[in-house]
């Protein structure tokens, strides 16, 4: 019997998490506690039994730093590891680099809040939820999902965003149940697959 197995990890904390900021497609890394966190994260699928054959990651430091931190931890930094901007975060655009408090001062608490909160609604030079789960979705039914059903056991380390769009997709969950989904940092969720790419089982490891 074939072990189709997903895990996804949202990376560690940045340091534009920590300040506030708003990161999108700039690059920072990830701060002492988000080193912690991806060792965790390691270690805990480690105890749980978990091994890998295959791990995919963003373009970005912090979603590759926390994978090589995992792989580590898992004593499995020889598997393949892909990296592709599709998997990268959603891109905020105008908003890239800014304090969240600030820009609520420029823009109003309002419109800020729809940004970041409606499915289909971009800041501007950015991208909504839509958009990005219109780039993460394909890859992920292209690149990925052939190989979690046969049987190639996959980690992915991303963002908050690129996994709500595979999340979304996973769990059959409606755009706003999507945009209430908070996912904690370097928090592995475990899905094991049906054959026909529906979700058998799902498990969060808390961190």
């Amino acid at each position: 019997m074939s072990d189709r197995l997903l895990v996804l990890v949202r990376h560690g904390q940045s340091e534009w998490n920590l300040k506030n900021l708003f990161t999108g497609w700039k690059d920072p890394d990830i701060t002492a506690q988000g080193v912690d966190e991806a060792k965790r994260a390691g270690k805990l699928l480690k105890e749980k039994g978990f091994t890998f054959d295959i791990a995919f990651t963003s373009e970005l430091t912090r979603a590759q730093r926390t994978l090589s931190l995992m792989l580590e931890q898992l004593g499995q930094t020889n598997i393949p590891v892909t990296k592709n901007l599709a998997l990268n975060e959603r891109d905020y655009g105008d908003l890239s680099g800014l304090n969240k408090d600030d820009a609520r001062k420029k823009w109003g608490e309002e419109q800020v809040h729809v940004w970041r909160r409606s499915y289909d609604i971009a800041p501007p030079g950015g991208e909504s939820l839509k958009d990005t789960l219109a780039r993460t979705l394909p890859y992920y039914v292209q690149e990925i999902l052939p190989g979690v059903l046969r049987g190639e056991r996959t980690l992915v380390a991303a963002h908050g965003n690129s996994l709500r769009a595979l999340i979304m997709v996973l769990e059959k969950l409606s755009p706003e149940a999507i945009l209430k989904r908070e996912l904690a940092t370097g928090a592995p969720i475990i899905y094991r697959l049906n054959a026909d790419s529906t979700v058998e089982s799902k498990a969060d490891l808390a961190n």
